[in-house]
């Protein structure tokens, strides 16, 4: 697996090539068994995979959270709405998934790269990097841009690479 502080380098170099292999995906995969490769490769992957060793995800996204994570959170601190607000979110720059987003990088992540809301943090952290969800083909780019970020998620693109035939110029 590369080193999580190297992935956004390594991933640079196979921009092009994860580009062109999208638009292979897209001419050529079929979306059901896809998803089920992408699901294979995500439970073969990340069972032996530490995320606290690389936290990539939690210092690079601004994460929405809805208005039960915020509820929920806010109840998990001990805080008031209102100062669970202030104290950590920031007003969401795209304005209609989310009212707000948690401060970036994440303010719940500890020194130790464990999560300090791990018990109650938002489902969109949870289910990070979505390699295991349905419809991967219409988030392709997504996918490239999570691989820049995840080395878990640049491992499967490889490997999805190899099982296509994948050439690369």
């Amino acid at each position: 697996m590369i080193e999580p502080s190297k992935i956004r380098k390594i991933a640079e170099k196979y921009e092009d090539e994860n580009l062109r292999f999208r638009s292979f995906l897209k001419n050529r995969a079929d979306p059901d068994e896809l998803d089920i490769q992408f699901k294979n490769l995500h439970n073969e992957f990340f069972p032996g995979y530490d995320c606290c060793q690389c936290n990539n995800c939690c210092k690079s996204f601004s994460i929405s959270v809805t208005e039960e994570d915020v509820n929920r959170i806010a109840a998990h601190l001990g805080l008031t709405i209102e100062d669970f607000i202030s104290g950590y979110l920031v007003r969401s720059s795209d304005g209609y998934d989310s009212e707000y987003e948690i401060k970036e990088p994440c303010a719940f992540l500890n020194p130790d790269g464990k999560c300090a809301i791990q018990e109650c943090k938002p489902e969109v952290c949870k289910e990070y990097p979505h390699t295991d969800m349905p419809d991967r083909i219409f988030s392709l780019y997504s996918v490239l841009s999570n691989a820049e970020i995840c080395p878990v998620v640049f491992e499967i693109l490889q490997r999805l690479k190899k099982i296509y035939g994948f050439r690369s110029r």
